[in-house]
């Protein structure tokens, strides 16, 4: 039964003794592994992520979700730095809820089934990840690997969390941030033309391929490789623009690209398609980066309205998630999209859990403090820099 001492994320300097056991193996990625557990004194099922701190990478993971708090997030309870093989390796271990599928796993479901995804989980599970970027976007927070992979599900509740903060970066307006970002599929196009001083709005973009693939039952871009991948898009959208590339990538002159027409949304879908969901689809789906609709108006489009309608069940008799219970600050400044998110009927909840870039700073400086504490090696600190 392992021990560690772990540090509370919701309580900088605060350390703790926990007991674990039942470890096994769930995930393996590029990141590290991801280990199933059970809190001995709890019995709660958590999972445990086990990141490799290499210090030719930056490493944000950490400090980034310590300051997230979010319905639709997934929740770091707690961590610990432990040693390899030797003690030049270091691995962060990251303590978070355990939530048991994925929208990856739901679409392979339907996908041996032959059938479509139920249009209510569609609805349902695009419009909270809208609400989760969101949330993370009001605090300058870019996600960067939006997938139906990193796109967690309650099988029972259908309550769904963003996770895998892995490539997150706070996007500071000027900075430079690394084109080659995203998995392929559901990478917007400006990265594709080598953009390096990208807005949030490319979370957007891949949400938007995202709400595709949950109609199509697979993407709706396939690519075989960065190049096909783009060839695939214009396949679509059609030949962007001279104005459309400088909005994408003002620096970028080297690909002459050959007159393809797009076409109409309509003939990319089924026949039989929600109209509402193309609509929609049609305004996050666009080469110019601003012209993308912001996640919050998407959460205000017509085709979430079922979700706003009350007493609503979902096809396994349990009820319909809350989708109105918007606080004060996730609302923001955005009053003329109040009427549509809220209802009159529902109180505003006016708890704020936005949190300012000061306080990944602050994050930051904790869990510097709290690594020397437990020993962990100063070797891979400048990988904690948000940068």
């Amino acid at each position: 039964m392992p021990t560690v001492i772990v540090s509370l994320a919701r309580q900088p300097g605060v350390q703790m003794e926990l007991h674990y056991s039942n470890v096994a193996v769930i995930g393996r990625g590029s990141f590290g592994v991801v280990h199933l557990a059970t809190l001995t004194n709890s019995g709660e099922a958590v999972a445990i992520k086990k990141v490799l701190q290499d210090g030719r990478f930056k490493h944000r993971e950490l400090q980034i979700m310590r300051v997230l708090d979010h319905k639709n997030v997934v929740q770091l309870k707690s961590f610990f730095y432990s040693h390899g093989a030797n003690d030049a390796e270091v691995y962060l271990n990251l303590i978070l809820e355990y939530i048991p599928e994925t929208v990856d796993h739901v679409e392979r479901h339907y996908s041996r089934l032959r059938q479509p995804i139920p249009l209510i989980y569609v609805k349902l599970y695009s419009f909270q990840l809208f609400r989760a970027l969101a949330y993370i976007h009001n605090i300058g927070v870019c996600h960067r690997d939006i997938k139906p992979q990193n796109l967690l599900i309650d099988p029972i509740t259908s309550v769904l969390k963003l996770c895998d903060f892995g490539s997150a970066k706070y996007l500071v307006e000027g900075e430079s941030n690394l084109s080659y970002i995203c998995s392929r599929y559901y990478r917007a196009p400006e990265l594709m033309f080598g953009a390096t001083n990208y807005k949030h709005s490319i979370d957007v973009w891949s949400a938007g391929t995202v709400l595709a693939e949950l109609l199509l039952g697979q993407p709706i871009f396939f690519g075989t490789c960065c190049l096909d991948q783009l060839v695939e898009i214009v396949k679509v959208l059609g030949t962007p623009t001279m104005d459309q590339i400088m909005e994408m990538n003002p620096n970028y002159v080297q690909l002459q690209l050959p007159f393809v027409e797009a076409v109409s949304w309509s003939r990319v879908f089924r026949p039989g398609t929600c109209a509402e969901a193309i609509e929609l689809i049609s305004v996050l789906l666009v080469y110019s980066p601003e012209r993308r609709l912001k996640p919050l108006a998407a959460c205000a489009h017509p085709f979430f309205d079922e979700l706003r309608k009350p007493n609503r069940e979902l096809p396994n008799g349990h009820p319909i998630p809350t989708c109105v219970d918007f606080t004060v600050d996730e609302l923001g400044a955005e009053a003329s999209l109040m009427s549509v998110l809220r209802p009159q009927s529902i109180e505003l909840c006016t708890s704020s859990k936005l949190v300012p870039h000061s306080a990944l700073e602050t994050s930051l400086s904790a869990v510097e403090e709290e690594k020397k504490d437990i020993g962990a090696a100063g070797d891979s600190s400048d990988a904690h820099k948000i940068a």
